[in-house]
């Protein structure tokens, strides 16, 4: 993350997206098997042998770190440029531009419902001992749970790599020769996270 400064004089919190060209691997059609319109992408470097024969046949031997596939909406028509073996790079947003950034936030291992939860604990007094981060009843011995704990009950568990999508950013600045891309605001993740930046 970074500040940037804008013509009006104001600063915004702002992060750069290193944005590499992004290879189409195959053009889905409503006419074709798949039933449905969509443009599956490519990108990163990865050796061959760790990845399967299946997808290394289906991306003509290559080995690319990550695939992600981007439905089109029925009666929108595909660009011509989107054919396969073409490439997308960061030309394809200009400033001003909002975008929507999804990506995996950061895991942060197991966690109490305090942390998890935003739980406020027990009381830290009237006679109360080792409670002040409990979660106290999940309310398993009757009542709308009959007897059992019900499904979504909050508590301690695994927290963070979830799915998050951070919608109407801004793009501030654009770099086609480095292949970076600024937009305003914070992204999911820590540093290295693959990200997906779709025009809002």
């Amino acid at each position: 993350m970074t500040r940037v400064f804008g013509e009006d004089g104001r600063v915004r919190a702002a992060t750069v997206l290193s944005a590499t060209p992004v290879t189409v691997t195959q053009v889905k059609s409503k006419d074709s098997k798949d039933g449905y319109q969509a443009v599956q992408v490519a990108t990163g470097e990865r050796r061959a042998k760790n990845i399967s024969k299946a997808v290394l046949g289906h991306t003509k031997g290559i080995g690319y770190k990550a695939i992600r596939e981007f439905r089109i909406p029925e009666g929108d028509v595909v660009s011509s440029e989107l054919a396969v073996g073409s490439s997308v790079d960061v030309s394809a947003f200009a400033i001003g531009d909002r975008v929507r950034v999804s990506g995996l936030t950061k895991g942060r291992g197991f966690a109490g419902v305090v942390k998890r939860h935003r739980f406020h604990g027990g009381p830290r007094s009237h006679g109360q001992k080792h409670s002040e981060r409990e979660a106290g009843s999940i309310g398993g011995s009757g009542g709308r749970a009959g007897g059992r704990v019900a499904k979504g009950i909050r508590m301690a568990g695994r927290m963070g790599q979830d799915r998050i999508t951070v919608e109407n950013l801004r793009v501030l600045a654009v770099d086609v020769k480095s292949g970076e891309i600024t937009v305003s605001g914070a992204v999911p993740g820590s540093r290295g996270t693959l990200l997906e930046v779709r025009s809002a």
